[in-house]
């Protein structure tokens, strides 16, 4: 029912570890198949996952404002129903943290929603367009040998990636997933090549896994 749209699941782990785990398949081929007595079929299911979690039961773990209440063992189980695989297959991990009233009484200016808009809807004109007469219609879809076509990395760049797989021990999936998040914020910011603030961006979004599925 989530094809082309969105999947959001609120507090992830309090759903079933098998039914996270059915996740996999869909996030990674883009179809699900379902078998039942009479018959197996495939479905097209290609969406967009979005989930939200606390980061312990009581909700106050690695928080600077609150002290945690929940045992080290209860913080373990909690985060184990979330498994390393199904991590991988979400490009962006961010940590939200609480705000406080300053912040919500300032006066600063932000970008507006209808200005983020304009920008996401330029940003997809932008791939829409790169990507004419290949199927495809966004970065999230590009294959292995697209990626190497269409998200090249100067020296600098290269470096970098480099190094943070040796320091943040990323899979080999995450290598394609980091180019594509840099390749889109490059189109975000009207730029026609990866530059090594987007790709250090990038990498910033697969970090957060280690903060707390580390230990």
């Amino acid at each position: 029912m989530a094809h082309f749209g969105v999947l959001f699941l609120d507090e992830l782990p309090e759903f079933n570890k098998s039914t996270l785990e059915v996740l996999r398949g869909p996030l990674e081929d883009r179809t699900i198949s379902i078998s039942r007595v009479s018959a197996a079929l495939t479905y097209p299911c290609n969406f967009m996952f979005i989930a939200s979690m606390n980061p312990c039961p009581c909700g106050y773990y690695g928080s600077r404002e609150k002290e945690c209440t929940c045992t080290d063992e209860q913080i373990k189980r909690y985060m184990s129903k979330i498994s390393g695989p199904l991590l991988d297959r979400i490009d962006i991990h961010l940590e939200v943290s609480s705000v406080k009233y300053d912040k919500l009484n300032s006066n600063v200016k932000t970008e507006t929603s209808e200005e983020i808009r304009k920008r996401v809807n330029k940003a997809r004109r932008i791939q829409q367009e790169r990507y004419k007469g290949l199927g495809i219609f966004s970065n999230s879809e590009l294959s292995p040998k697209l990626i190497e076509k269409y998200c090249k990395l100067d020296s600098k760049s290269s470096s970098l990636l480099e190094n943070s797989f040796k320091t943040l021990g990323l899979s080999a999936r995450a290598y394609g997933r980091i180019l594509k998040v840099a390749r889109t914020i490059a189109d975000l910011d009207g730029k026609g090549n990866i530059e090594i603030n987007h790709l250090a961006e990038a990498i910033q979004y697969r970090s957060l896994d280690r903060k707390y599925w580390s230990h």
